[in-house]
């Protein structure tokens, strides 16, 4: 079924997606989401497809040929390393590719097969974040930005949050009647995306949809992840924290000044508790009172897991249980802030980690909205790679904006919300007391390090780019190897992340932009700018492109390098052998050292996107090509000067877009 993939929908997801890629997480296609159908209020629509009408026919994410991924290793660290470091690295390749690394593939192949219902990198993948003992901020969760409502008086705190809630419910609802659309990249909607596709593919068996999909050029996603959306959370445990999630929770978390409050969004009959109510609830939050509390508990959630995992053992020695059940059996978190956002710097750092008390990190995600209505999730990144995360936050958007329940001047519900709204208290004793100090002080002197700045450039964007028979995407990260080289002389490791759930439990593929085309790219550009004619430097940024093209299509379709070493070497670990020398060479943790970390997002519903850099000497770059316009949403570390990095980038996209408009660079 993979080569059926490759045959026809490889080449045709580079040329016809519009690709969205989040952090560690997540490359999504874009599209219009929403049935053309009628709905209940309960539901945001009623699918005639089910939701998982795709899913056991999802074709199986394929174990790369090993000499494939040892070929495509050493082509991604052939821009990383001088000739003798190269050669070593070659001749350790080639010992792995022959010995040890052909009875770990045949091992992992074999297991493969055994368990035909997954994929060979969930079950380590899931491993790798649960084990991980680093704080859960900076290091893994990121943030997804709202764009504001077009009619400013909806951008009020209580209206947009009540909206925002009464929407997300819907979507909790639609989804658990199996009643939203199924995810579907479609190649050519004009025949899929149709009424009469759909009344056809909703008789065909589940076991064969996919393959009556495909015969349209529509290609179904994984979705898996999608069940951890709502009353899920990330429980810190010793060595490995678990997921949770328990459907039977009827309410939501809200957050406020640190103090937690929960009240029923959902009725005993499973119904959306009366959007007056809900306003009215939380109308009765925000005008709350209530100081902030001297130990605010949310902040243990950006602490040290097996820190954080000590002091929830002793949280519920102390009778906290049953309150921190409510906490995690949550449909969600809503954070409700009482600053008013400055800018987009300021909404960045506000949404990547605030001040660490008036948040519960560990939840699958949290709405946060501020005083002046800036809305933006934050989500948990171990149970899912975005992919769910992205098409809830479309929906929210389009639902709010297009059929919000509660309106500017809508009178709350005449009830008593002081008995309906419970705002959660905590026993602590003075180790718990010093545990939340400490944690403070931890998370301060953490976000105290993180600088983030903007850049919009202004003179082209994809529009152009496709005019000129160019990858967006590939001249994106042409700039950044551009600008990295102009600042630091150097070309390094650069991570961009490629979904695969094209197959049943695919996770993730790295795409690797730093390549000798983009290396030669980058010298001619900014080391020799006189020494090329305008249609060499047209016909290296064309090499480039087509060469990120072949990497994107090969990520896409579960072809890169990096999950296959990654589960090999997983299994050699849960096997007790002692690692081969390919996994303990320097060269192997450069290339693992991501310095530059990139992720893409464009979308109708999202302004900006963001994360902190992945190693301290790193820079984490979001950014989108949008038709006319390119922007880049950057963090660093003291290590790095993010505001001279967005100069160079910015220098580079002129000195491209110029060459391409057949000027010469000066």
């Amino acid at each position: 079924m993979a080569s059926l993939l490759s045959a026809r929908c490889a080449v045709s997801l580079r040329k016809s997606a519009s690709l969205i890629h989040f952090r560690s997480g997540a490359l999504l296609f874009s599209r219009c989401y929403g049935s053309k159908t009628a709905s209940s209020p309960e539901f945001l629509h009623e699918s005639i497809v089910p939701s998982m009408h795709y899913q056991k026919s999802l074709p199986r994410l394929p174990v790369p040929k090993l000499e494939d991924t040892i070929r495509r290793y050493l082509a991604a660290q052939k821009p990383l390393l001088d000739d003798d470091q190269f050669r070593t690295t070659e001749k350790i390749a080639q010992d792995f590719q022959n010995g040890a690394g052909k009875q770990l593939h045949e091992e992992l192949v074999a297991q493969d097969k055994n368990n035909k219902h997954t994929s060979y990198i969930s079950g380590p993948w899931f491993d790798m974040y649960l084990s991980a003992r680093d704080s859960v901020v900076l290091n893994f969760n990121p943030f997804m930005s709202f764009n504001l409502d077009s009619r400013n008086e909806y951008n009020d705190q209580l209206v947009r949050s009540t909206n925002m809630v009464c929407s997300a419910v819907r979507f909790m609802k639609t989804l658990r009647a199996r009643l939203l659309e199924p995810e579907v990249f479609h190649l050519n909607p004009a025949k899929s995306d149709t009424q009469r596709f759909k009344n056809f593919i909703r008789w065909v068996p589940s076991s064969l949809s996919w393959y009556g999909a495909y015969m349209v050029n529509a290609y179904p996603l994984d979705m898996s992840q999608y069940f951890r959306l709502f009353n899920s959370t990330r429980i810190p445990k010793p060595g490995r924290d678990e997921l949770v999630t328990d459907e039977k929770g009827r309410h939501l978390l809200v957050m406020r000044k640190g103090n937690m409050y929960a009240f029923d969004v959902v009725d005993r009959d499973g119904n959306l508790v009366k959007p007056a109510e809900i306003q009215s609830h939380l109308k009765y939050i925000l005008s709350d009172s209530t100081p902030a509390p001297a130990f605010p508990l949310g902040v243990l959630t950006s602490e040290n897991r097996d820190i954080w995992a000590g002091l929830r053992d002793k949280l519920v020695a102390a009778g906290n249980a049953e309150v921190l059940q409510m906490v995690d059996s949550a449909l969600f978190c809503l954070c409700l802030d009482d600053e008013s956002m400055r800018d987009h710097i300021h909404i960045s750092h506000n949404m990547l980690h605030g001040d660490g008390c008036n948040r519960w990190f560990d939840k699958s995600f949290s709405v946060i909205v501020t005083k002046d209505g800036q809305a933006a999730i934050n989500f948990e990144h171990s149970w899912g790679d975005g992919v769910a995360v992205l098409r809830f936050q479309n929906e929210v958007f389009k639902d709010t904006t297009e059929k919000p329940l509660v309106h500017p001047g809508s009178p709350p519900a005449a009830v008593d919300s002081a008995s309906a709204v419970r705002r959660l208290s905590f026993n602590l004793d003075r180790e718990l007391e010093s545990g939340i100090e400490k944690a403070k002080k931890n998370f301060d002197s953490a976000v105290s390090k993180l600088t983030i700045d903007a850049m919009e450039f202004k003179k082209g964007g994809k529009e152009q780019l496709k005019k000129s028979k160019l990858s967006p995407d590939a001249v994106a990260q042409l700039s950044f190897q551009m600008g990295f080289l102009r600042l630091y002389d150097q070309t390094v490791a650069t991570y961009e992340s490629c979904s695969t759930a094209v197959f049943r439990h695919g996770r993730t593929e790295t795409i690797r932009p730093a390549s000798t085309h983009t290396k030669l790219c980058s010298h001619a550009f900014v080391h020799e700018p006189n020494k090329h004619s305008v249609e060499e430097l047209r016909a290296m940024i064309s090499e480039c492109s087509k060469y990120h093209g072949q990497l994107t299509k090969e990520a896409a379709m579960g072809q890169g390098f990096d999950r296959h070493l990654f589960a090999m070497r997983y299994l050699s670990n849960s096997k007790g052998q002692a690692l081969h020398s390919l996994y303990t060479d320097p060269a192997y943790a450069a290339i693992n050292h991501n310095i530059l970390s990139t992720s893409t997002l464009t979308s109708p519903a999202v302004s900006l996107g963001g994360f902190a850099p992945v190693v301290p000497d790193g820079f984490g770059v979001g950014y989108g090509v949008h038709d006319d316009w390119i922007g880049c949403n950057v963090s660093s570390y003291p290590a790095r000067n993010v505001h001279e990095f967005l100069q160079c980038v910015h220098k580079s996209l002129e000195d491209i877009f110029n060459v391409l408009e057949g000027k010469p660079l000066s």
